[in-house]
């Protein structure tokens, strides 16, 4: 319950009249509040799995050329039958569109450091940059659920670095996009927006469960020892 003062003017003289104001005479800010710490939140996100994508997006493009230049070259991420770099970027799957996998990884994790810098200053960003980081963080996710298929079902091998990528992909494509529905960016409505979004840890911990799953029975017996 709120005191408010209203000033007024009663038969010539001032006065002021005192009412008490409900819950529901004031407008409710939480959800707004909660959207803008998811922005936030999504800044972060972006930041820190950009940075940490973009190192592991540097040591596959070093150890592509280094395999390339030299083909006695053992990377530093082989570490076992399985899990194996270099088994990994000398396939095809490695070089989708003619050239190193890798160097989209440089290129984007840049632009989603940029973008999460400029978000986590206070910077508004204009709807249709926000659809344009959600496509981008969709089109990336939709090319890592593509690239564990390959790597467990046709190459046979895990590369660690692109398994990186793969971590801190998945959340900032869910980050981006709960951000945008909180927001009512997608045109659906906010509070709809927003009871999706509260779902993405669940989402995200359940891929990862999902993944780490595929893994093991795929190799089950060599991490069983069998």
């Amino acid at each position: 319950m709120t005191v408010v003062i209203v000033p007024g003017d009663w038969g010539g003289h001032s006065s002021s009249v005192v009412r008490t104001a409900s819950r529901q005479d004031t407008p409710y800010r939480g959800g707004v509040t909660v959207a803008k710490g998811l922005t936030r939140s999504t800044a972060w996100v972006m930041i820190v799995g950009g940075v940490v994508g973009l190192f592991a997006a540097f040591e596959l493009t070093i150890e592509k050329f280094n395999v390339l230049s030299n083909p006695d070259y053992v990377p530093n991420c082989d570490i076992n039958p399985v899990l194996s770099c270099g088994s990994v970027i000398v396939t095809q799957q490695a070089e989708v569109f003619g050239f190193p996998n890798p160097i989209m990884g440089l290129v984007g994790f840049t632009i989603v450091i940029t973008f999460g810098v400029l978000i986590a200053a206070g910077v508004t960003l204009p709807r249709w940059v926000w659809w344009g980081l959600n496509a981008g963080a969709l089109a990336g996710f939709t090319f890592v659920q593509w690239l564990v298929w390959q790597s467990l079902y046709s190459i046979g091998a895990l590369c660690p670095w692109c398994m990186v990528v793969w971590t801190v992909t998945a959340p900032i494509f869910l980050w981006v996009t709960s951000s945008n529905l909180a927001e009512g960016r997608f045109g659906i409505d906010a509070g709809w927006g927003r009871s999706l979004a509260s779902l993405r840890w669940f989402v995200l911990i359940g891929w990862y469960l999902l993944v780490l799953a595929l893994i093991f029975l795929r190799w089950q017996d060599f991490w069983l020892g069998n």
